[in-house]
């Protein structure tokens, strides 16, 4: 006979600091929308982007069926048709509106979406003070959280893209006049690593997403890491040299897209009469040339390198350079919202986290021994190992809070609406 163990309640002061942290993931959310109309927050620009209103009703559709739905005795959900419009990806999970037709969800209404939030927050807090609150439970929580966090960025380059369509140019955010530091950025250097059998990915009892882990150990030849992220001046200088007309810097399927969609700089540039400009957070403002460049594809990135005489790092390389730097940057906190030119604060000097999140050469693929987690959240990353490739560090749209040197993000190679540069490598002969 099997005996199944009783669930064990959460401590105390897990539930506490989960309850805290849930407050101020929650209200986070509401502070990104505050400013938006319902129309701003209903329109769908691309099918990989989803609306604003779309981010904040998935989240609450999470905790609603991932937590109050399983643990939470007597539950009514808010409104039993909106598991079919606010499921992303969850098969086991039901049936859902196709991802390309999100922005066709004009009904329910902002304003009803932020009451569902409500509902659902309500119901959350008395969870918080219930004795379901179990070790299992907690756990979801804790990647519900982590889960909105990620979405909250989703939704700022999903309004980035959204309002770059508009020949307003509106801004997210008050507009901000770009500050040129009186002083030379800093000097780009490159620092050595030796290498050896190194331990790669999330271990101890923190928070990180299942595809993070387990740790094991990776084979490192000695490199060279570049100091800084490749600025936008180095970048000009490679669309000056015809970087984007020959064909032998750029993998095929890369050129081909360069071909098919007309590529000759990063997305939201324009060239003015006074310079290039670009589609930001803040509205159409000039670039800043020792900015690190950003939404640029990994094909772009890649061709980059290979027109520089260099390489993109490994994930293992980056991570294993960065293991032991303080995380500190220009994150979503920061509310600038856009890359910040290399400082000399000797902390983020060298903008491994915050900023721009750095394409690597890396698969995104499953590390030895990894196992999906049980239930419906074992979709949440696994299903996604094929045919992406991995960066790192966070940029200026990711919260703080998520940021780890294990943290691996993914994209497709011609995805480029995200906060997305670059940092050059090289092999020690």
């Amino acid at each position: 006979m099997t005996i199944t163990p009783l669930p064990v309640t959460a401590p105390s002061e897990t539930v506490e600091r989960l309850k805290q942290e849930y407050s101020s993931v929650r209200q986070r959310s509401l502070d990104l929308i505050a400013d938006l109309s319902d129309a701003d927050a209903t329109v769908q620009s691309m099918p990989d982007a989803s609306p604003a209103k779309w981010h904040m009703a998935h989240t609450s559709w999470f905790f609603e069926t991932v937590i109050l739905g399983s643990f939470l005795d007597h539950y009514t959900v808010f409104n039993e048709r909106f598991a079919f419009l606010f499921n992303s990806y969850y098969e086991q999970l039901g049936p859902r509106q196709p991802r390309p037709s999100r922005g066709m969800l004009t009904r329910p209404s902002l304003e009803e979406v932020t009451q569902y939030r409500d509902h659902v927050d309500q119901h959350m807090h008395r969870f918080f003070r219930s004795s379901d609150c179990t070790e299992k439970a907690a756990g979801l929580i804790e990647l519900g959280l982590h889960h909105e966090m990620q979405h909250q960025e989703l939704l700022l380059t999903d309004i980035l893209h959204l309002f770059s369509q508009n020949p307003l140019k509106p801004a997210f955010r008050i507009p901000e006049p770009l500050a040129i530091p009186n002083t030379p950025p800093a000097s780009q250097t490159w620092q050595s690593f030796e290498g050896g059998i190194v331990k790669i990915g999330h271990s101890g009892p923190d928070f990180a997403f299942d595809c993070e882990g387990p740790s094991h150990e990776q084979i490192i030849r000695p490199f060279r890491l570049a100091s800084h992220p490749v600025t936008n001046r180095e970048w000009t200088t490679f669309i000056e040299d015809g970087g984007y007309q020959d064909p032998l810097h750029w993998l095929s399927d890369g050129w081909a897209i360069v071909q098919a969609d007309n590529w000759n700089a990063p997305l939201y540039w324009g060239e003015e009469t006074d310079g290039w400009w670009s589609m930001t957070l803040r509205g159409y403002q000039p670039v800043d040339m020792d900015a690190p460049v950003t939404h640029i594809s990994y094909f772009e990135a890649d061709a980059y390198a290979r027109w520089a005489g260099k390489r993109l790092p490994t994930e293992f390389e980056w991570e294993f350079a960065a293991k032991d730097t303080v995380i500190a940057g220009n994150f979503s906190e920061t509310d600038h919202l856009r890359p910040r030119r290399p400082s000399e604060d000797g902390i983020a000097s060298h903008q491994l986290f915050g900023d721009v999140w750095e394409w690597t050469s890396s698969p995104y693929i499953a590390y030895p021994g990894f196992k999906p987690a049980d239930g419906a959240v074992s979709e949440y990353n696994g299903k996604f190992m094929s045919g992406q490739l991995v960066l790192r560090g966070g940029s200026c749209a990711t919260p703080l809070k998520q940021v780890r040197s294990s943290y691996r993000n993914f994209f497709y190679p011609h995805q480029r609406w995200q906060f997305s540069g670059l940092r050059l490598a090289e092999d020690i002969p």
